[in-house]
């Protein structure tokens, strides 16, 4: 009851977003389908004449359905950009297999003995097609539109991903930020549409043939009329931000900031967090999240936005830790303790450099830096039955080379097993693997332990002051405490958050810090 009592609050609360998002899922939905009808069903009706083709046409229609759907908007992105233009491409292409199917095999249930009579009478082919074999195959060219329009609603949600909107913008916020009601006010509604749309369309396919002609024409006049629902105005600004989902919903990025700052009038639209840096980069957006140590910023001419209110706190990097794995190996601490320090930010972002935009293997990076510090050991031989260490990371290139160091340094100095498990997603996967005792480590930031998986009330953020050794301390006693888990030393280096601009544009407009950006959008 109290879930369904704060769901309700939150879609009370995120009245207008939720419409907002409603709106864009329905507008790629009948977009995309439109689009599927137009190409599919002619492309269903030639293969009925050209039969020699179907399996080629049906097996090609079939792999691209099969397709992952991220891995689809990957390839679409560097062709089409981000927006909308790649969703509704992607959507339209999952969408060819169950029309192109149903189409051909519309026509093919056409009795022979109907087809020979309506020639004999003297109707051509394109007669007979049109006046018979269309509305005899049209109930079943309905399940195939039926089936494709479902599956739509569903991948729609990956939409929000690549800034093209969407009632995912609410899941992939809530999966980030490990908020059940969140993931639920955007999964619910997505759900009740695609029930609706097959309840509706399932009320279309039982009608007369007659009947379902009519309806059937409406429906295409219907499509671009719902797709345009997309192209409804939104929030306009001078610049525009694209935000990683986590940065949206967390209280020290986007909330935070908007209340310190009064960022009411910069409009935002919702990336993967992979796609911001580029977003920026190729123009799309104006305004990005990031971390002050990643390598893209150098690479791609970016320019950190001063956090002159002090809004973000220390993101010192430190290896939290289970306490039995070092109680079971206590010659681990000396091990681990070989970093302490030793990283500082110009450093890692010349580490995160190689991995973002030199590709570098995080591997290679890793056994790069270890021998420049005189730290690397070769591997110890495997030995049969020794203990393993389970390493965790989040998701992205900073987290893959801490992994690799402390892999590196256990591997050369102990005899114990290394397991990584890399890219486990947001704080709170992290998190809890290690609660749970899937990982062992895992390197976190002390800002992100305390604002994200503490939550203190303001009165004990105020007090900590943002001093680092006051955060790190306070995050440290209370890990003890509530979750029975150690914080080790810090690496060195605070990876903050930050609000970035390309370098040029930023110039230009003369935006050095955030309370800049804040004047500028509201002259």
């Amino acid at each position: 009851m109290e879930t369904l009592a704060a769901l309700f609050t939150f879609w009370h609360e995120q009245a207008g977003k939720l419409g907002e998002q409603t709106l864009q899922h329905i507008g790629l939905t009948a977009g995309s389908l439109l689009l599927a009808v137009l190409l599919g069903v002619p492309l269903g009706l030639f293969l009925s004449r050209r039969p020699r083709w179907a399996p080629a046409v049906l097996g090609l229609a079939g792999v691209l359905q099969t397709v992952p759907s991220i891995a689809l908007l990957g390839f679409l992105i560097p062709l089409l950009g981000i927006g909308p233009k790649p969703a509704i491409f992607a959507l339209f292409l999952y969408s060819l297999l169950p029309i192109i199917r149903n189409t051909l095999a519309g026509i093919r249930g056409v009795a022979p003995a109907v087809v020979e009579a309506a020639r004999g009478l003297g109707l051509t082919d394109g007669q007979v097609l049109r006046r018979v074999e269309l509305p005899l195959a049209l109930p079943v060219l309905m399940a195939g539109i039926r089936t494709a329009t479902v599956i739509n609603v569903g991948v729609a949600t990956l939409a929000a991903y690549v800034a093209a909107g969407g009632l995912g913008e609410f899941i992939f916020g809530g999966i980030a930020l490990n908020n059940p009601v969140m993931i639920l006010a955007g999964a619910l509604p997505a759900a009740g549409l695609a029930l609706a749309f097959d309840a509706l369309l399932g009320g279309v396919q039982r009608l007369s043939t007659k009947r379902l002609g009519q309806v059937g024409a409406a429906l295409l006049v219907a499509l671009p009329l719902l797709g345009g629902l997309y192209l409804l105005p939104r929030a306009t600004g001078k610049l525009l931000a694209g935000f990683s989902p986590e940065f949206v919903g967390r209280a020290d990025g986007l909330p935070g900031l908007t209340k310190s700052y009064g960022l009411v009038h910069l409009p935002s639209v919702v990336l993967a967090p992979a796609l911001v840096y580029e977003a920026a980069r190729h123009a799309d957006v104006d305004v990005i999240d990031g971390y002050s140590t990643d390598g893209r910023i150098r690479a791609y001419g970016l320019r950190v936005l001063r956090d002159d209110r002090r809004v973000f706190p220390p993101y010192y990097a430190v290896p939290v830790v289970r306490p039995a794995l070092l109680r079971t190996h206590p010659e681990l601490a000396a091990v681990l303790a070989r970093l302490d320090g030793q990283i500082s930010d110009s450093v890692m972002t010349d580490l995160n450099y190689r991995a973002d935009y030199l590709h570098q293997d995080p591997k290679a990076i890793a056994e790069a830096f270890l021998r420049l510090r005189g730290l690397w050991r070769a591997p110890r031989p495997a030995v049969a039955g020794a203990a393993v260490v389970k390493l965790g990371s989040k998701i992205f290139a900073e987290q893959y080379i801490l992994a690799e160091l402390y892999a590196a340094l256990i591997r050369g100095n102990t005899d114990l097993a290394v397991e990584t498990k890399t890219g486990l997603g947001g704080t709170t996967i992290c998190f809890e693997a290690l609660r749970d005792g899937a990982i062992d480590m895992y390197p976190e930031y002390t800002g992100t332990g305390l604002l994200v998986l503490l939550q203190p009330t303001p009165a004990v953020v105020d007090s900590l002051g943002g001093r680092p050794a006051a955060v790190l301390g306070y995050v440290r006693a209370e890990f003890r405490r509530r979750f029975g888990l150690e914080w080790l030393a810090p690496l060195g280096f605070n990876n903050t958050y930050a609000l970035l601009m390309r370098g040029q544009q930023a110039q230009e407009l003369g935006i050095v810090s955030v309370s800049d950006l804040g004047g500028y959008l509201r002259q």
